[in-house]
């Protein structure tokens, strides 16, 4: 991946210097507009991206929009960043990161969106900080998401989604929006959610229910 024009690393969280494609550093932090995807176009962040499934859905859905997925694992997100050059996905980008720094890739009112696909639900307590919704992280987002920024969680963790809604509560100016047990009971809830990674597919062919929360921050 280190060849890929799409794909942008750091393999420290604790220096922030992002490294692009032939080993370059570059700084992208309020640029990713102007300096990569060459337009002004809303951006929305695909957080624990894997295989970068949503990111590469979402960019096929919606050309007038910019993506980028966010991930640390490599391997996996090689899989879609192959597949947006092959395909000439050029509103698609990857940022490989561990999220824990990721505030420090984006400037102010930057991103409009951001998606939180099957994350890891970290289901003991006493890792409760590193869940993706949990106050930790939202303050992150806060640096960067506009207001009134929409945050989606997709997940079949019933314990992330209970203590996501457990979350809106107690965080200030975060609102939910609506939120649903079993997405696949009834009308989708979001149009998005038809997609399906290949995750997803297996946690529906082992019988696993996949919950859904929209939320903004206000």
């Amino acid at each position: 991946m280190e060849r890929f024009p799409n794909v942008f690393q750091n393999s420290n969280y604790e220096n922030p210097q992002l490294i692009g494609p032939h080993h370059k550093p570059v700084k992208l932090a309020g640029c990713w507009n102007a300096d990569y995807f060459e337009n002004n176009h809303p951006i929305s962040l695909e957080l624990a991206c894997g295989r970068g499934e949503y990111t590469i859905a979402l960019a096929e859905r919606y050309p007038n929009r910019n993506f980028i997925g966010v991930d640390i694992k490599g391997a996996r997100m090689y899989q879609g960043a192959k597949y947006a050059i092959d395909n000439q996905l050029t509103n698609a980008a990857f940022l490989r990161t561990r999220i824990e720094a990721i505030e420090e890739f984006f400037e102010s009112n930057e991103i409009d969106e951001i998606w939180i696909t099957f994350p890891d639900p970290f289901l003991k307590k006493s890792k409760a900080n590193r869940r993706l919704t949990h106050s930790y992280f939202v303050e992150k987002y806060r640096h960067f998401l506009k207001p009134g920024g929409l945050i989606h969680l997709k997940t079949d963790s019933r314990p992330l989604y209970e203590f996501t809604l457990k979350e809106i509560d107690r965080i200030p100016n975060l609102e939910m929006i609506r939120h649903a047990p079993q997405i696949y009971s009834g009308e989708l809830p979001h149009p998005d959610l038809d997609i399906k990674t290949y995750y997803e597919k297996m946690h529906l062919n082992r019988g696993l229910q996949i919950t859904y929360i929209q939320m903004k921050l206000t």
